[in-house]
């Protein structure tokens, strides 16, 4: 466990985003018929790039990546494997409450942190994350209304 506190925060936002990853690879290979398949692809890689992005700054302030998302990413798969059970509506569903949380995770770091951390995220991070979690509240409306 790293005693840095930005290097926690951060290695925190890692396994967020490594969970990410993960649901959006198994909402991908759940929703067969979804016709915004590219929204979904689009996202996933935001979050992937993310993982590069947080793994490079974490080792650049001389800490150790987190090497899986870890219980987050287990509750994250399962809460995802149930929904997509229920078909591309609650799958969506799903995504979008986890691109509400990764927000409201990435606006918490901003206010915890400073430095190189607090500029990647202001700068880089959190505008992804707005990006994907608009994204998906888009396709959302769109599943909705089909």
């Amino acid at each position: 466990m790293e005693r840095n506190p930005a290097l926690r925060e951060l290695n925190a936002l890692l396994r967020g985003e490594m969970a990410a990853v993960e649901a959006y690879r198994r909402a991908f290979d759940a929703v067969a018929h979804f016709p915004s398949k590219g929204g979904l692809a689009e996202c996933q890689r935001s979050h992937q790039e993310r993982v590069q992005v947080l793994r490079t700054t974490i080792l650049r302030l001389g800490g150790t990546p987190v090497e899986s998302a870890g219980m987050w990413g287990a509750l994250a798969s399962l809460f995802e494997r149930g929904a997509t059970v229920l078909g591309d509506r609650a799958a969506i569903a799903a995504l979008e409450q986890g691109e509400d949380r990764g927000l409201e995770e990435y606006r918490a770091a901003v206010a915890k942190l400073d430095g190189e951390a607090r500029i990647i995220i202001e700068r880089q991070l959190l505008p992804e994350q707005l990006k994907t979690q608009r994204t998906v509240s888009a396709l959302k409306s769109s599943v909705h209304h089909a």
